[in-house]
């Protein structure tokens, strides 16, 4: 890639995040006003995490499908086959990824990334559903989370999430983080700046010594991580967060929540019915 452009993306990214949302109709997604996309220089508005699967998904830059090619009378309608339920519109459900590459080594299996952020509101009304989606899954398939770092608190907690992850706390305390910034407000996330010690009092309380999890959060080791994480975003044409990414290959859009699950499921399912290479 043109380091050049690499380098504007970074710039740019921070713009990006938390923002693509579709405005759906006011009887399905009352809380759609509340979740709008704030201006560039505002902060993010901390909102509840939605139970309801009815909250709107940020949604990638929308492209028109081509229409369906009309059949020639009314017999050969009839006797056109329905549409598969999981049949998928490219450029409406999914964009493929040009030169797209996993996060990780596959290893055999459909590997599912979710892009989120911590400070995100999106995310946070996003995480009940992928909560209940993930303990689905297919055993074939691993689920990966991967941090934003668009700049600011995102940098912060997505150093959080890899120093939780080295020291095998994520499951403990990654809905729990989310609770802390959005609902009880006990962490700053993008309304301030919350410091290292702020956010390693937090992981303090499970256990961890929190000077241990500052120096983790600021280790080489961390820090290559979130340059990989950084790399593999802009690669992958991350557009806003939360944004769920099957194999490398494949972008999930979708106009709601569980829009993209459904997208995602039917991706889980083409690329598990492939043969292996």
């Amino acid at each position: 890639m043109n380091k050049r452009f690499a380098l504007l993306l970074l710039v740019l990214l921070p713009l990006m995040a938390c923002n693509k949302q579709e405005t759906p109709a006011p009887a399905a997604t009352p809380a759609a006003a509340e979740n709008a996309a704030p201006a560039a220089n505002e902060p993010v508005p901390a909102d509840e995490p939605a139970a309801s699967g009815e909250t709107p998904a940020p949604a990638a830059s929308a492209q028109t499908p081509a229409p369906e090619a009309a059949p020639a009378d009314a017999d050969a309608a009839a006797a056109a086959p329905p549409a598969a339920s999981g049949a998928l519109t490219p450029g409406t459900d999914y964009v493929e990824i040009p030169n797209g590459q996993p996060y990780l080594p596959l290893n055999g299996k459909v590997e599912v990334v979710e892009v989120f952020g911590y400070v995100c509101p999106a995310c946070a009304q996003f995480q009940p559903l992928v909560n209940s989606w993930e303990k689905k899954l297919p055993a074939n398939v691993r689920f990966t989370y991967v941090p934003a770092a668009f700049g600011g608190p995102w940098i912060t907690y997505a150093k959080a999430y890899y120093a939780s992850e080295t020291l095998g706390l994520v499951e403990r305390t990654h809905n729990d983080l989310f609770k802390a910034i959005h609902i009880d407000q006990t962490l700053k996330g993008e309304r301030g700046q919350d410091s290292v010690a702020d956010v390693a009092a937090f992981y303090g309380k499970y256990g961890v010594d929190p000077k241990q999890f500052a120096s983790t959060m600021e280790s080489f080791a961390v820090n290559a991580k979130l340059s990989k994480a950084k790399q593999w975003a802009i690669r992958s044409g991350l557009e806003g967060t939360p944004t769920i990414i099957v194999n490398g290959k494949y972008r999930v859009l979708g106009k709601t929540f569980p829009d993209m699950l459904r997208i995602a499921d039917a991706l889980i399912a083409q690329e598990s019915a492939r043969p292996a290479p």
